[in-house]
């Protein structure tokens, strides 16, 4: 094991969050579709009660540390926001990011299995959130302009990702875009895993390269597809390539070193997928 530095829990503390999370992990990467649907409702509940100290349950984030996190967020977002657009926010949580999106758009659906609101949250009139089963929503085909997931897609099992995006692709009007970001698998694992060996052995059940992700989108049917590369919306194909080809550089050394440059260069997948 591998102490982490940032988190102030003992070592046998962190052994059991991991070895729980294993066990959960376990039981979702191998059900089936319909089994899923019932573990959704229960697993993170069952997590937190095993686990009551595991950081999303102690983590206390000042105003600033929130504004800021809004704030990075928006920053992928605002390049395709306009007072006129629909955005459709894909798991969003307390719904932070989707309310201050509300005041840039005309309107805001966040999509999520369950309510994570609290209970005296204030939404825009022009937010709607659409609690649904993981696989099916009620909503019309073309809704959106713009869709959004952050730090979502690894937590899909590998059999819901292509279902998911072509949910996502079905939301869009022709020429929408899907903006994703999720962590890199070269600086990974990016869960509790990551203190253990570099197996994904817990809820990240995929980390992704761009490559990797890039042809995901266009197997689920994504025209074109652009990068996030040093913060900013790359539409350059040119720079798209070679990001691709500086990455495929780095995947050829061996794991110890590339693992360190990575954390340098590759945290993070942003890419933008347009329908």
């Amino acid at each position: 094991m591998i102490k982490p530095m940032m988190d102030p829990r003992t070592p046998e503390r962190v052994r059991h969050h991991y070895e729980v999370e294993k066990e959960l992990a376990a039981k979702l990467r191998n059900s089936s579709r319909s089994e899923r649907r019932q573990l959704f409702e229960t697993l993170y509940t069952e997590l937190f009660e095993r686990v009551p100290d595991h950081p999303r349950l102690v983590r206390r984030e000042t105003p600033e540390q929130s504004r800021q996190k809004v704030e990075g967020q928006l920053h992928l977002l605002r390049p395709f926001l306009r007072p006129e657009t629909t955005l459709v926010e894909i798991a969003p949580g307390d719904c932070r990011l989707a309310h201050a999106a509300s005041s840039l758009c005309s309107n805001v659906i966040g999509v999520d299995i369950s309510d994570q609101r609290g209970p005296d949250a204030e939404c825009p009139s022009n937010f709607l959130l659409k609690v649904y089963d993981g696989y099916q929503i009620d909503l019309p085909d073309g809704i959106a302009d713009v869709a959004f997931s952050y730090q979502f897609l690894e937590h899909l099992h590998p059999d819901d990702v292509g279902p998911h995006l072509e949910l996502v692709h079905r939301l869009l009007k022709p020429g929408g875009k899907y903006v994703i970001a999720t962590p890199h698998r070269f600086s990974g694992p990016h869960d509790i895993s990551r203190f253990f060996g570099d197996d994904l052995v817990c809820f990240h059940f995929q980390e992704w390269t761009f490559r990797s992700l890039e042809e995901t989108l266009k197997s689920a049917g994504f025209r074109r597809v652009r990068v996030f590369r040093g913060g900013k919306f790359r539409p350059s194909y040119l720079i798209g390539d070679f990001n691709k080809l500086a990455e495929g550089v780095i995947g050829r050394f061996p794991s110890g070193l590339r693992k360190a440059l990575s954390r340098r260069f590759y945290q993070s997948v942003t890419l933008v997928g347009e329908r």
